[in-house]
């Protein structure tokens, strides 16, 4: 009940009793208005996970990849790619050995990987080489079904398309199924003069003798 007069509390015993009155209070406090006084870091199970791969610790298999070895945990990369859990833990040879061979690819191109596959994200590289290795990662990541970061690198080599890349990367795109990156060079090619420019690198030769039906919808798409 609300009392606005006076007169109304005076002349009501049951509010005023011995001069006294009795009042209470009920306060709603939102959650949104408490302010925490406790920093919360971001997550860095991620790097703690990352330094039992470069401690080796616990590791079970390792990979010879070039002139390196690298030393590893059977279940993270079974968790992590199902090429690896076949290869591991499905009737193929390398179940039971512990040092697997890998060709056909460069050691740091397969220690990023790793690094992916114990942390889900890639570290930092240098504008110079982001494309370069870009490429070979996404071969390396179609190669263990490692969809994540085949992405990745799909997003790293769109943003960095130009008269000079653009041939080798339309070719990674359809030799490796990257429909995104594909239209996106197909896409810079349209214009006459970035066309006329990537004919005239090592990667458009590539591209006539490794994808000749690339090279038809190109034609197709210039042509009057």
């Amino acid at each position: 009940m609300f009392i606005h007069r006076r007169s109304q509390l005076e002349g009501s015993a049951a509010y005023l009793r011995d001069d006294c009155i009795r009042i209470r209070c009920d306060v709603v406090v939102s959650a949104k208005e408490i302010i925490s006084t406790a920093d919360v870091p971001p997550p860095d199970v991620g790097l703690d996970i990352l330094q039992l791969l470069w401690d080796g610790e616990g590791s079970d298999v390792s990979f010879e990849v070039a002139s390196e070895t690298f030393r590893a945990h059977r279940y993270i990369l079974a968790a992590r790619s199902p090429v690896f859990m076949a290869e591991l833990y499905g009737p193929m040879k390398e179940t039971t050995e512990t040092c697997v061979r890998i060709h056909d690819m460069e050691a740091r191109v397969f220690k990023l990987l790793l690094h992916f596959v114990y942390t889900d994200w890639l570290p930092e590289m240098d504008e110079g080489v982001i494309v370069v290795m870009s490429q070979h990662l996404l071969v390396a990541a179609d190669r263990y079904g490692l969809e994540r970061l085949k992405l990745n690198c799909e997003h790293n080599l769109c943003c960095r398309i130009n008269t000079s890349t653009v041939a080798s990367t339309l070719a990674l795109a359809e030799q490796h199924g990257c429909q995104g990156l594909k239209k996106a060079c197909v896409q810079f090619l349209k214009s006459s003069r970035n066309l006329k420019a990537a004919m005239a690198t090592d990667g458009f030769e590539h591209l006539t003798t490794s994808c000749p039906n690339v090279l038809e919808e190109l034609l197709a798409m210039v042509a009057p």
